[in-house]
């Protein structure tokens, strides 16, 4: 358990800690980049997507999305069975944060919306992530952010309150519903922004 006086912080781990893009595998499925832009945001939908991190098993979501596309059916598939080439690696420069955070004896969670069935492909991958205390996964919770609800089993989970933590995430709506809760917030767009921003905080990263 960290210090008293310590903040505890909470971060996101895709787009903050995890790159990871579907992109990596249609450039190599499609020739034309903006006939992949409009598969990407047409099929295979941001919604889409969620409602598998929202607990909804793949093979249900291809499944349907293939009743609604049939002449899609292989690029469909492609975003379940390739999906651990959407894996770009490790953002290294938030992971120094990270493990400078461990070192000063910080208190660190995650919370992220992730499908249950593909977050041990990156917990196996990524060793840094057992740093953290716990790991709150959507999938698991059946339920995503910016939902309350998935704020509130982190903190009933890892026994603080709202006022207690810094949460760090690159999606708006999901630092604005923690900052709704009591949250102190950083909107991640770079490590070296989070830096500056937790040293605005009083967190000292070394």
């Amino acid at each position: 358990m960290a210090d008293n006086s310590q903040p505890v912080i909470v971060f996101d781990l895709g787009g903050v800690l995890i790159d990871w893009n579907p992109r990596y595998v249609y450039r190599r499925l499609f020739a034309d980049e903006s006939a992949m832009e409009t598969f990407l945001s047409e099929v295979t939908t941001n919604e889409w997507n969620a409602r598998q991190d929202a607990g909804r098993r793949w093979e249900d979501g291809v499944a349907r999305l293939i009743e609604q596309h049939p002449d899609k059916a292989d690029l469909i598939r492609a975003y379940w069975e390739r999906w651990e080439e959407m894996l770009g690696g490790a953002i290294e420069g938030t992971v120094a944060i990270l493990a400078r955070l461990k070192a000063a004896g910080y208190e660190l969670h995650a919370l992220t919306n992730w499908s249950a069935q593909t977050f041990p492909i990156a917990r196996e991958r990524y060793d840094f992530l057992d740093w953290f205390e716990t790991i709150t996964v959507s999938g698991e919770e059946k339920v995503i952010k910016p939902d309350a609800r998935i704020f509130e089993i982190l903190l009933d989970r890892i026994g603080h309150k709202a006022g207690d933590c810094v949460f760090i995430d690159d999606a708006v709506r999901n630092v604005t519903a923690a900052a709704e809760l009591g949250f102190d917030t950083i909107r991640f767009e770079s490590p070296q922004q989070l830096d500056v921003d937790l040293a605005k905080l009083g967190v000292n990263t070394g």
